[in-house]
């Protein structure tokens, strides 16, 4: 939206500056995008005069100039016709940018002789496309500045052009009246009165309007007037430079009112040549779909079913509320004009506007809302501006339909500005607001403008107020604490768990990703779901039929899809929720990483391998300690189909308390999900932790025994069928107050012992608290272990 300075005055009565305005405006929420102040560029222009002016002894078209600008007599050379003694003229002096020619003058030589700046015409200052001689001022004082001059005498040719930003639900700032409103309510200025004398009838209207029944909810009102005997030509100065101060090129005087009021007052019109009116009749309905119409721009349109189509007894004339059509366009010859004045559905009009691809500035408003009761004023504005102008005898009014009823009225309480946006501001100041702005009130009751279609509730009310009073008057405040003293946790400990295991599994070298929640049954059914409780009941697709019963089938294909594309050694992990059913209490959070491939790329040290269940384990563990889990568990078996039957453990506290399992996965899994193995990987279940009995703000002291701790090797004979983690559970359970640690070292099979046995020998650490142990303590608890081991493997202690 853009309009001029002069041209805001012609509705505010205002003294204030282009900053103090453009300031404000954005202040206001209109918030301005740019100002071109023509003054700014005229700046370094003073005005000189010709004291004497002489032929060129070496150009006779030449003139060799004596220019008085207030720093004594200086020599210009020009070759303008009008170059003479006398004359009051604009001059550059050295050193001045010239925008009309994009150059900068400097002292130069014209023919052997120095010229010390120049004299500009209209067109090298950008003023008009007069270039047939420099210009000749009637007036001025030597010394003075141009702008300052123009400024006084033609104030039009530096006016300021403001430009402003739209918000949807500001349709009225659409108008410069709007914008002249908001300002005056501000207290920048006096809002003008809008009167208008309407023009006498004269005659009956000769051209009949009618709306179908079907199409009174996209267009519920229509006036018209015919105006006889116009004179149809250029417009006036003054119209003319303010429309081309806001982008628009003058037309005709006809064609140009229609754009003025739009600008102006947020009055959409538009004229018909009313000899052009096939019938006499002009008919508003809805599109069929297929009707074709030249619009004003000369390109062919087809209109959209249930368009709004203004027609005559021929057809098409008009696209309503969008574009007028060619047929019945004014032109030079035009003397009979029908002036229209109308209010049409601004959904439909987006819809029309859309289908079409027609951006014009008739849609733009009506799209948005504008003012329905204004219409019959509109219409009497517009064709007294055309009478006095061009003109000619008005008809009667005619009108079709009924003006919207858009009144309604909202309770203004005004001690919920405080609460709402945390200003305190009087009543008085908050009623006096309103009034400003163009709200009635009735007691508590604020009548809501016609113009004003975004204030839909009390809370609006408050916000304009409150807008008007200046949001940069907001104080900040802290919040209240709900409880005195610390204030409680944000996250939950499930949070602080999560957050702590995507952090450590990434430090470990995992890549996180995030997989759809939603897999196919086939993948569902390998990890123990695809059954009709997880079933999507509108799945996106057939591969995103089931929700996900754990995070191990995203990740693994995942992994396909980069073997696919040739990276072969990867880590990958994923912190979400699985589902066992559709119901809340189904729904659990596990973090799961994988290891595909090999540790590291080859080198020459041979350091590369292939990843195994020690590498699952160790970060495992690791990431269990990050998210405060126990540092003694058990390890035990049978986790699940989808793990290596004989390369898997589950972390456990207990028999059924398991924190996680790490292990192979199943070569049966990896084949079906097209994975190139080996792969390993884990699964933790951070809700299994249990919570520290003590809830404290740091980790605590380090518990460091300063007993010395004792270690003693055993070394079983037992069948090859039996478990080393038989063996080691067997061993710790012997005294887990005094066993610090089970570590296997060393496994041989068959030779001497025999076909089916093997030998295991282990490391038992243990850990004195309340004092140093002696030998009867040590053998005692080495009994235990010999006899727990004994028990739980069959087997026998190697002598």
């Amino acid at each position: 939206m853009k309009f001029t300075l002069s041209w805001l005055k012609n509705h505010l009565d205002t003294e204030a500056s282009v900053d103090e305005i453009a300031e404000t405006l954005t202040d206001l929420g209109l918030e301005v995008e740019g100002i071109e102040n023509p003054a700014a560029k005229l700046s370094d222009f003073i005005i000189g005069k010709v004291t004497a002016a002489e032929k060129h002894p070496d150009a006779d078209k030449l003139r060799v100039c004596t220019v008085e600008y207030g720093e004594g007599p200086t020599q210009i050379i020009c070759g303008a016709p009008n170059a003479r003694e006398g004359i009051t003229v604009v001059v550059a002096r050295p050193g001045t940018y010239i925008p009309g020619l994009d150059i900068t003058i400097s002292v130069g030589k014209i023919r052997g002789i120095e010229s010390h700046g120049m004299m500009a015409s209209e067109r090298e200052l950008e003023l008009s496309e007069e270039h047939d001689g420099i210009i000749e001022l009637p007036a001025g004082e030597i010394g003075q500045s141009f702008a300052d001059y123009l400024a006084e005498h033609d104030a039009a040719k530096v006016d300021p052009v403001i430009e402003i930003a739209i918000t949807p639900n500001r349709p009225d700032a659409l108008g410069v009246r709007g914008v002249a409103r908001d300002l005056a309510a501000r207290g920048l200025g006096t809002l003008k009165p809008l009167t208008v004398d309407p023009v006498e009838a004269s005659f009956p209207c000769p051209v009949s309007v009618t709306i179908d029944e079907d199409t009174l909810g996209q267009a519920p009102v229509f006036f018209g007037r015919l105006i006889k005997g116009v004179k149809n030509g250029p417009s006036p100065d003054w119209l003319q430079q303010q429309l081309r101060a806001i982008g628009l090129r003058p037309i005709s005087f006809l064609v140009d009112v229609t754009n003025w009021f739009t600008y102006d007052l947020n009055r959409p019109l538009h004229v018909f040549d009313a000899d052009k009116i096939t019938g006499n009749a002009l008919r508003l309905h809805r599109a069929e779909g297929g009707e074709a119409l030249t619009g004003l721009d000369e390109k062919d349109y087809t209109f959209p079913e249930g368009a709004t189509v203004i027609s005559d007894a021929e057809g098409p004339e008009s696209i309503a509320g969008v574009m007028g059509g060619l047929r019945t366009g004014v032109t030079e010859d035009t003397v009979n004009v029908f002036v229209e004045a109308a209010y049409f559905d601004p959904i439909r009009t987006a819809y029309t506007g859309r289908a079409m691809k027609i951006n014009s500035d008739a849609r733009y408003r009506f799209e948005r809302g504008i003012d329905p009761a204004f219409t019959p004023e509109g219409l009497e504005h517009a064709v007294r501006m055309i009478v006095d102008i061009a003109g000619g005898d008005a008809s009667e009014v005619v009108q079709a339909g009924a003006i919207p009823d858009t009144s309604r009225a909202y309770k203004l309480d005004t001690a919920r500005c405080s609460s709402l946006v945390g200003m305190d501001i009087p009543a008085d100041q908050q009623r006096a607001t309103l009034d400003a702005l163009g709200f009635v009130m009735d007691g508590d009751m604020a009548q809501v403008p016609s113009w004003r279609p975004d204030v839909m509730g009390e809370a609006d009310l408050v916000e304009e107020v409150a807008r008007m009073a200046s949001l940069t008057n907001l104080k900040p405040q802290p919040m209240a604490r709900q409880r005195a003293g610390v204030p409680a946790p944000v996250l939950t400990p499930m949070q602080k768990r999560l957050s702590m295991a995507r952090r450590t599994t990434a430090a470990l070298g995992y890549n996180e990703c995030v997989t759809y929640s939603f897999i196919d049954k086939a993948a569902a059914e390998l990890f123990g779901g695809g059954t009709d409780a997880t079933m999507l009941a509108n799945p996106i697709s057939s591969e995103m039929s089931h929700m996900r019963p754990a995070l191990l089938p995203g990740l693994l294909q995942a992994a396909a899809r980069n073997q696919a594309r040739g990276l072969n050694n990867m880590a990958l992990f994923e912190a979400g929720d699985v589902f066992q059913g559709g119901e809340p209490g189904e729904q659990h959070t596990r973090v799961t990483g994988i290891l595909v491939g090999k540790t590291t790329a080859k080198d020459v040290h041979g350091a590369s391998r292939d990843v195994d269940i020690y590498d699952a384990k160790a970060d495992a563990e690791a990431i269990l300690s990050a998210m405060g889990a126990p540092a003694k568990v058990q390890i035990l078996r049978d986790a699940g189909p989808e793990w290596h039957p004989g390369r898997h453990g589950k972390i456990c506290l207990g028999p059924k308390k398991v924190l996680g399992i790490f292990g192979e996965i199943h070569p049966k899994i990896l084949t079906a999900l097209n994975v190139k193995g080996p792969v390993v990987g884990f699964t933790l279940f951070p809700a299994e932790i249990p919570l520290p009995k003590k809830q404290t703000a740091n980790r605590g002291a380090a518990n460091i025994p300063d007993l010395q701790a004792v270690e003693r090797d055993f070394a079983f004979v037992m069948d090859t069928t039996v478990d080393a983690l038989t063996a080691v559970n067997a061993a710790v359970g012997a005294d887990k107050a005094l066993i610090d640690d089970v570590r296997v070292f060393d496994e041989f099979i068959g030779g001497s012992l025999g076909e089916g046995k093997k030998s295991l020998a282990m490391t038992v650490r243990l850990q004195p608290v309340d004092a140093t142990l002696k030998d009867a303590d040590i053998e005692a608890v080495s009994a235990k272990i010999i006899d727990k081991v004994t028990k739980a493997t069959g087997g026998t202690l190697r002598g």
